[in-house]
């Protein structure tokens, strides 16, 4: 389609001037990305990007990124002139309370932002989820004569982007998976917040990602469209490498005393400036918020070309269906987040055990089971596999066909291809949770990750995301404490319970035993709208008789009575979460003894807990209970709220040590023993209070 450049130019600044217009209103904002890279967003959204503002969830739309979120003006002046529900009102309503365009995107208000974005580099490796998702799905699905998954991802990144290490994770993994149909314009314009990025950043960008196996060009003029289009028709004839286009723009274009000045990135103009920029641009200086008609209708040509791809789509389907009746079923199924029906049926039941086994391989068997039955369900872990036991056995590894050496047939058993459905990450733990969550929000697959559980700190940005978008993701956590052992305090997660714990939206579950774990993962299964981080032992647990104790599927009230005191009347209430509970069981055997009665409350998840009724809990935790006690290999903060001012906590206050677990547990008090004498010691000070 031929447009005149009139019409090009006039569009252009018409996304210019709504931008600056909406910062400046606001008094808030980054005017200076939309000035400089409105021109490539233009080409991208009026020539490329397949989509349909008026159903903005459409299946197969093309995915669209803006990965440096503090443009945020860029992306809001598209989706209202293309025709997204996003009025020009919530422009002008920019970064104020309650509004759909808060300062930087988020997934969930506006229609047609597909991702939250601001933290820099998350947007990169979200992408990479996306990409992964796409080639999944069209593996799985599409079928000779019947397309039905063919989009890109597509994402505008900046140099801020680039330099987060999460980034050059995520293009690694970009490269190393032929991921062809990402395709990501870089908005060089050799500005960051502080000043130059010859301060910080002179590095050669096209040789790395040369080096990581991208499909690199130059468009040496932002404002050439010619070169832009023609740059992306080249990324997108390249379909074995994701692509970066290079694109030398300049920040703040058209300011005429901020333009190529980090005083354009995150500032507002200045309402004289923003007259003198439109002035310049060669744009009408009033009224503000003004969008010339003939820009409008060329914008809104989207809404009438999105509707022909989409009824285009819908054909396509239609006579998948009825080709293949089965698979379409499946694929809607997928794409609207749902499980095939008796998709639990094989998960296993645990005999009571005394030596029992550890939540991590417990956990690896119930995974394989559900997998089995949900084909959405696809992850990996940071090249952990053999220690986590993650790895669905026999669903082949998500590696491209073309690169398997020889007679490669995977790791697991069932070949390399884009339809296997365990990906192998590297040791990239921060990329992996980016890139989950990217997959969660494309669509049609329910992502797991898997590592040890103190490398939770790599991932924390990206966990935090998941819950702030309310993602169906799984973070499998093993070697929950310091009974890993031998590897030492490096190794060893002390106060990790407490950080998981204290992010909103997140689901944190530390199961006692292997049939805990069976309904720890029912919870992370059905748990839709927000994250769950499941914490899982490296040692062996005892698997509780569930005839003498009460039914592990009382774990999906986060805390519960997992053995009274005689007549329901405790002198003392013991707390414990994960492979702890073993030790107040033994405990509670032991006061017995002593005629001190005990209630044994397991408290695998505080979420949870906390989400019951005040009844429920207040049953489970007497008010009148003084006497408490709570059992956890970890740092004792946040436990005040169950064990009340004058209870007490048996955690740990400092890291751990190089030795066998046994040892570990003995030597700093986990014992049967320890848990005992602090017992008597709270009971003592209640009684003396």
């Amino acid at each position: 389609m031929s447009i005149p450049s009139d019409l090009d130019q006039l569009s252009i600044n018409t996304i210019r001037a709504l931008s600056i217009d909406a910062v400046q209103k606001a008094n808030s904002g980054h005017p200076g990305l939309p000035l400089g890279a409105a021109p490539m967003a233009y080409v991208l959204w009026t020539r490329f990007l397949k989509h349909n503002p008026a159903n903005p969830n459409w299946y197969d739309r093309d995915r669209f990124i803006l990965s440096g979120g503090h443009g945020s003006m860029l992306l809001y002046s598209l989706l209202h002139l293309t025709g997204y529900a996003l009025s020009l009102d919530e422009i002008k309503n920019f970064r104020q309370w309650d509004s759909l365009t808060p300062g930087h995107p988020e997934h969930g208000l506006a229609p047609g932002v597909e991702v939250t974005t601001g933290p820099l580099g998350q947007g990169f490796a979200n992408g990479v989820g996306f990409a992964i998702a796409e080639a999944y799905l069209a593996a799985r699905y599409n079928r000779p004569a019947h397309e039905i998954v063919n989009h890109y991802t597509y994402a505008i990144v900046t140099d801020g982007d680039l330099m987060e290490g999460v980034a050059s994770e995520a293009a690694s993994l970009a490269g190393h998976l032929k991921l062809g149909k990402m395709i990501y314009l870089y908005d060089d314009n050799k500005i960051s917040l502080a000043g130059t990025t010859h301060l910080t950043f002179t590095e050669d960008v096209a040789t790395r990602f040369e080096a990581y196996d991208w499909h690199v060009q130059r468009v040496e003029d932002g404002n050439d469209l010619d070169a832009i289009f023609a740059a992306l028709e080249n990324a997108r004839a390249d379909t074995t490498r994701p692509s970066l286009i290079i694109v030398r723009t300049h920040i703040g274009f058209g300011s005429p005393n901020k333009q190529d000045t980090f005083e354009a990135h995150g500032s507002p103009l200045g309402a004289d400036e923003v007259k003198l920029t439109k002035k310049n641009l060669g744009f009408p200086e009033e009224p503000a918020f003004f969008i010339p008609g003939e820009a409008l209708e060329h914008f809104r040509q989207a809404l009438e070309q999105g509707s022909a791809a989409e009824k285009e789509w819908n054909a396509k389907f239609s006579a998948y269906a009825s080709a293949y009746p089965d698979l379409a079923h499946e694929f809607q199924m997928v794409m609207r987040g749902e499980k095939p029906e008796g998709w639990d049926v094989d998960i296993p039941t645990f005999k009571a055990d005394a030596k029992g086994i550890s939540t991590r391989v417990a956990g690896g068997q119930i995974i394989n089971a559900i997998a089995k039955n949900v084909p959405s369900l696809i992850g990996g872990s940071a090249d952990l596999d053999p220690s986590t036991m993650t790895a669905l056995k026999g669903m082949g590894d998500f590696e491209p066909a073309s690169s398997a050496p020889g007679d490669q047939q995977g790791s697991v058993g069932g070949g390399w291809s884009f339809a296997g459905r365990n990906i192998h990450y590297g040791v990239r733990e921060h990329a992996m949770g980016s890139a989950s969550n990217g997959m969660a929000l494309h669509g049609g697959i329910l992502p797991f990750t898997a590592t040890f559980f103190t490398f939770s700190d790599y991932m924390r940005p990206a966990i935090r995301l998941a819950a702030l978008m309310g993602l169906h993701v799984i973070f499998v956590f093993t070697h929950d404490s310091i009974a890993l052992g031998e590897d030492g305090p490096t190794h060893q997660p002390i106060e990790h319970l407490a950080a998981l714990r204290a992010i909103p939206n997140l689901s944190v579950i530390r199961p006692a035993d292997a049939n805990e774990t069976a309904f720890a993962w029912r919870v992370a299964m059905e748990n839709s709208h927000q994250p769950t981080a499941l914490v899982l032992t490296r040692q062996n647990v005892p698997t509780l008789d569930r005839s003498e104790y009460a039914p592990a599927e009382e774990l999906l009230r986060g805390g519960y009575i997992l053995s009274d005191a005689p007549n329901g009347r405790p002198d003392i209430i013991l707390i414990a979460s994960g492979s702890e509970v073993q030790l107040v069981v033994g405990a509670q055997k032991k006061l017995a003894e002593e005629n001190i009665r005990a209630r044994i409350v397991s408290m695998p998840s505080w979420d949870l807990f906390d989400a019951q009724s005040k009844e429920y809990r207040d049953s489970v935790l007497p008010p009148n209970v003084r006497a408490r006690l709570a059992v956890e290999a970890g740092v004792p903060q946040g436990w005040t709220k169950y064990v009340g001012d004058k209870g007490a906590v048996l955690g740990i206050n400092r890291y751990g040590a190089s030795a066998p677990y046994q040892v570990l547990f003995e030597k700093f008090g986990f014992t049967v023993d320890n848990v005992v004498a602090h017992a008597k010691q709270v009971l003592s000070e209640m009684d003396n209070a």
